[in-house]
């Protein structure tokens, strides 16, 4: 390693921008998507089940649509029966969503069985016919009953549509709930409608969204905390920016590696950046505190101290990311998707890490010795003990209390 630093830091620098061009396009190939269950195993019996159920009964992840009337007895107006129906045909469209069911439905049924069952009367009930044969219904489900309280609410003012759709995944979820949202509000006027998608489905869509979110705004937040140590521990700027650039190339190749072998973002796999981030910056943290140490003890003769560095952290760091690889890659034998990708991706950017912690900080050190090796890096404000410094034990004295 001494001889890759010393003699070719210019084929270091050759790779990293080659490898960054390489991995910027594959980051671009990242996508944010994913199924409830597509990190269990094919062959699984809850797989194949649910497997079966959408290839036979259209899924069984419920789906759910809200309409608020904001008045009591709202639902049961004509015409709010009348939208909820026009709805439901608007559902019907969407091959990924089976039959619907809801109070319109109900009332239809009750029509029905109120004439003796015949289908001529399977319709929704007049304004006359409503009252009087909601009511029958009623009556005649007894114990029963309690299936208006499934569609309606005790005011009357909202009302339920219900139906079950296919595991089709985040990215077509997002799709077709957006070209719905427009066919609801022209059929619900959104000034006097409050109607809300929801379900597994929708609540999946919406937890993966914020966990996208918050991984970038984590991410930047340990990056800056980070940071403001480093700053606070070398009292050097750009000694920070320095170190912080080894440890986000393995983050972008990470990234680049997820983007060529279609593994998306999702909640199995969010926490991969955040783990790794924070292991790899170990290592520079103990690599720049060696160097500043030997810088003293080799009066500052910056070529001496980072070599005198890498030879006695080089090893440590070695060890350390290998034995971290192999904890990680036990993962790997898993079932569980989340769990093998978690091992992979955290594995592979660990050794990245270290790689760039053993090549590429020695070589950004060498050749801007000057430039950051300022005044505040070698006078930190704090002083970290080198554990390797002998003591006298002869010149300690133990002032006993009078």
């Amino acid at each position: 390693m001494e001889k890759v630093v010393l003699n070719h830091r210019n084929i270091v620098y050759f790779s990293t921008v080659l490898l960054l061009v390489f991995a910027f396009y594959g980051v671009s190939k990242i996508e944010t998507t994913g199924n409830i269950v597509d990190d269990i195993p094919k062959d699984d019996p809850i797989a194949i089940d649910l497997d079966f159920f959408e290839r036979n009964f259209a899924g069984v992840m419920p789906f759910e649509v809200m309409v608020n009337t904001h008045k009591n007895n709202g639902v049961s107006k004509s015409s709010t029966l009348k939208r909820i129906q026009k709805l439901e045909n608007v559902l019907a469209e969407y091959p990924e969503i089976s039959s619907t069911s809801s109070i319109a439905d109900l009332a239809k049924f009750s029509k029905q069985a109120y004439y003796n069952g015949n289908p001529d009367y399977y319709s929704l009930p007049s304004s006359q016919e409503k009252n009087f044969i909601l009511k029958y219904a009623k009556n005649t489900l007894g114990d029963s009953a309690d299936i208006f309280n499934s569609f309606i609410d005790s005011t009357k003012s909202v009302a339920r549509i219900s139906a079950r759709m296919k595991d089709i995944g985040t990215k077509q979820m997002r799709a077709l709930r957006d070209s719905i949202k427009p066919k609801i509000d022209a059929i619900f006027n959104p000034e006097k409608y409050d109607v809300s998608i929801t379900g597994t489905s929708v609540l999946f869509l919406e937890g993966t969204t914020y966990l996208v979110k918050n991984l970038f705004s984590s991410l930047l937040l340990a990056i800056s905390l980070i940071a403001i140590l480093m700053a606070w521990m070398f009292s050097s700027s750009r000694m920070v920016v320095v170190s912080l650039l080894p440890n986000l190339i393995p983050l972008v190749l990470t990234g680049a590696l997820m983007g060529y072998f279609n593994i998306s973002i999702k909640p199995s796999t969010i926490l991969v950046f955040s783990i790794a981030f924070g292991i790899s910056i170990d290592d520079t943290i103990h690599f720049l505190a060696k160097y500043r140490q030997e810088l003293k003890a080799n009066h500052w003769n910056i070529r001496l101290a980072v070599i005198n560095a890498l030879k006695e952290t080089g090893v440590s760091m070695f060890y350390t990311s290998i034995v971290l690889f192999f904890g990680f890659s036990i993962f790997i034998a898993s079932d569980f998707g989340g769990t093998v990708a978690l091992g992979l991706l955290v594995s592979v950017t660990l050794l990245f890490a270290m790689t760039a912690n053993l090549l590429l900080l020695p070589s950004l050190l060498l050749s801007l010795e000057r430039m950051i090796t300022t005044r505040s890096f070698r006078e930190p404000l704090i002083d970290i003990l080198d554990e390797e410094e002998d003591i006298e034990l002869d010149a300690l004295k133990i002032r006993k209390e009078s």
